[in-house]
């Protein structure tokens, strides 16, 4: 009929409108949570491992967090594609470097690398710049432990601890309530986790599990905090045992 007809019709050109909208005119918003502490004798990085485009999740357990050097670490916020280039560029011209001086290059140096690498492509994108929010941490024999804020326009501020990412909002307080000098590595390691795991509760850009990274003079340590060992924050559901095992009929147990 005419009627139906029309509505057909005006429905098509809000689906096109709508995915115009959506898809077209304005980029996928994504989110994360990266947080450095310093503590006495090395610095500890974290990130979460949720990727998300918008309102759907295209990875919950992504590596955020880039080894560049022996002792130097970035953990990445922001365009994924922009980060993971700028940190493929980084590590050249570390390796390059290196090779040339025959050492390896200190944290700062590692860090301004990454800040110019930003600063001199403030036109890529159409002019709107990279979108990489990077925060470089490491220990060196020079200055000890060290991290550095690199913004996306290309400033480095040296810091005892920082955060980035969508779900940094909720936790600078609780950052700079909780942190405190001279703390041991499995203080900041907790530190660092409570911090995280607050801002998945929060931020629904955020979520997954926790990625530890630890630098001091022995070198880097991983660690993979699974959900199950995270605690519950703002009346979280604790994951129970059984989740997703098999029951005794056979059948999945949610």
């Amino acid at each position: 009929t005419p009627l139906r007809s029309t509505c057909a019709q005006g429905y098509v050109a809000y689906t096109r409108a709508s995915l115009q909208m959506e898809t077209f005119d304005e980029p996928p918003k994504t989110g994360t949570t990266i947080v450095a502490c310093v503590y006495d004798g090395g610095v500890v990085l974290g990130a979460d491992t949720r990727v998300s485009t918008g309102i759907y999740v295209s990875n919950r357990a992504s590596d955020k967090m880039t080894v560049l050097a022996d002792s130097t670490v970035m953990c990445r916020s922001g365009s994924a594609a922009d980060t993971e280039a700028v940190a493929k560029i980084v590590r050249y011209h570390v390796e390059q470097i290196g090779m040339e001086r025959d050492s390896p290059l200190d944290v700062k140096t590692v860090a301004q690398i990454s800040n110019q690498i930003n600063y001199q492509n403030k036109s890529a994108n159409h002019g709107a710049g990279l979108g990489a929010y990077m925060i470089i941490g490491g220990w060196d024999s020079n200055k000890g432990s060290q991290v550095y804020s690199c913004t996306a326009g290309g400033n480095m501020i040296s810091t005892r601890w920082t955060t980035d990412g969508s779900g940094s909002t909720y936790i600078w307080g609780f950052m700079d309530d909780g942190f405190r000098e001279n703390m041991t590595r499995e203080e900041c390691e907790a530190f660092v986790t409570a911090a995280i795991t607050l801002a998945m509760s929060t931020d629904s850009s955020s979520g997954g599990c926790v990625r530890l990274n630890t630098v001091n003079a022995e070198g880097i340590h991983r660690k993979f905090v699974k959900p199950g060992e995270l605690s519950p924050a703002y009346g979280e559901l604790a994951m129970t045992a059984r989740h997703g095992h098999v029951g005794a009929s056979g059948g999945m147990v949610l």
